[in-house]
């Protein structure tokens, strides 16, 4: 792969070139569009580790996915900086490089559907045994049937950058084919005829069966490397692995400082976890005796491991370079990280002391019920109307109404074919807040009325 090629400007369903110079960068106004986006807007209320807190300090997705994104664009605009003076590149910048992994780390949870990745698990769970959901998934064949038993946010992100967010535009929000290809972590399909391939990027599927042609595109635009010839399978664009590097270092060193705020670490726990990780922790000692109270300690702390992590990052990444461009090199960075085994550590005790916490599986076991229930009404609600047109139930028509006519169909019309059937009621359910899901069920089963 080459750098040329990787950082390409062309915008995925447009032809058109921008005007001269302004302003704003192609890779800035990626980062813009996707602000502007009523999906990224969404996230405020979607669960990043805590469903449904009453805390408003803790992340929710749309907070974690800002900061994400500010770590990406300090780790991309510093290895910008690097290649392009290795390379000799001309005619960019180093801020090209942090632009872009800024704009993809925004929106690389906006594909998530209500109540984190326990969500995810509740569509792969309706898909493989709900009563009715199962009988539907079930006759479906290869990558359109594992594009539910193994639904994927990261496969639904790319779905809403590129279709589902301004729909009347070909490319969706029309971002640059750099942007969506570095947003694009596991590039291939889901079912992989039984085809095993190694390395992170294979681990899950980027995109549905339906999508496949549109990143096919992007993987040409850029230059990836095809994997199998029959098969939709690439190598990473070398900048998925500064985004997925920034999330990473995000979720890790962050989801521990939430802890500390709701009471599941002590002060000197964290402090220990942090100090381990960053260089010359004496002198940081030091340096905090001008902080007053516990939390300004922890932030600061919080600050030295994040940019102590930034930097082994960019290390990992420049002395695998040539690996990576090669299609050579398959593994996260932090792998390759020198404080490897503290930062696992952040990891393992979160598990321990955060996500297996009562308060959030109590939540997360509600949202199976939630996500699971709205999935099979609804499903019955549309095969219902497809297959008996005007013949179909009062109630399935009456409940019909309840759904948007984009996850529909045009005159509100289900389609004829299940897989997109399935597809588009996946669309509505997944693009959800956690409220809106919690409140439609409640209104759906009768547990709550709406008020007069």
């Amino acid at each position: 792969m080459h750098w040329n090629q990787l950082l390409s400007r062309g915008r995925l369903g447009s032809d058109q070139l921008n005007a001269g110079t302004t302003a704003r960068t192609d890779f800035q106004r990626d980062f813009d569009r996707i602000v502007f986006s009523s999906a990224f807007r969404r996230m405020q209320d979607k669960t990043q580790v805590f469903p449904l807190s009453r805390v408003d300090y803790i992340r929710t997705r749309l907070t974690h996915s800002l900061e994400a994104s500010s770590i990406g664009r300090s780790l991309g605009t510093q290895v910008g900086e690097q290649v392009i003076a290795r390379r000799g590149l001309e005619g960019y910048e180093a801020s090209d490089f942090g632009d872009i992994c800024a704009a993809a780390c925004l929106a690389h949870d906006i594909g998530n559907p209500p109540f984190g990745h326990s969500g995810e698990d509740a569509f792969r769970s309706w898909a493989e045994e709900a009563a009715y959901g199962r009988r539907r998934v079930e006759v479906l064949q290869d990558s359109e049937r594992e594009d539910f038993t193994r639904f994927e946010g990261n496969a639904q992100g790319f779905r809403i950058l590129t279709r589902l967010q301004n729909p009347d535009n070909l490319g969706g929000l029309q971002l640059t084919c750099a942007t969506l290809a570095a947003f694009t972590k596991y590039p291939r399909e889901s079912c992989l005829g039984g085809g095993r391939y190694p390395g992170v990027s294979a681990k899950k599927h980027g995109f549905f069966a339906e999508d496949r042609s549109v990143f096919e595109a992007v993987a040409q635009q850029v230059g990836l490397i095809k994997r199998d010839g029959t098969r939709a399978v690439w190598c990473r664009h070398p900048l998925a692995f500064l985004v997925e590097a920034a999330d990473d270092i995000s979720y890790r060193v962050i989801d521990i400082e939430d802890g500390f705020r709701l009471g599941y670490f002590t002060f000197n726990e964290v402090m220990d976890l942090y100090l381990n990780i960053i260089r010359e922790p004496d002198k940081q000692r030091l340096r905090m005796q001008s902080i007053s109270d516990s939390k300004g300690k922890v932030e600061f702390l919080r600050a030295k491991v994040i940019n102590e992590a930034i930097t082994q990052a960019m290390d990992c990444f420049l002395d695998n370079e040539e690996l990576i461009l090669a299609g050579l090199f398959d593994e996260p960075l932090l792998n390759q990280f020198p404080k490897r085994a503290e930062m696992d550590r952040l990891i393992e005790v979160a598990m321990d002391r955060i996500y297996q916490a009562t308060e959030v599986v109590e939540i997360q076991a509600a949202g199976f019920q939630v996500i699971g229930d709205l999935l099979e009404r609804f499903i019955q609600v549309l095969d219902d109307i497809a297959e008996q047109g005007e013949q179909a139930s009062a109630k399935s028509r009456m409940i019909s109404r309840l759904i948007p006519e984009q996850f529909i169909g045009s005159n509100r019309a289900p389609s004829p074919n299940i897989y997109t059937r399935l597809l588009r009621l996946t669309d509505f359910v997944a693009g959800m807040t956690d409220s809106y899901a919690v409140s439609l069920y409640k209104k759906l089963t009768g547990i709550s009325l709406p008020n007069a």
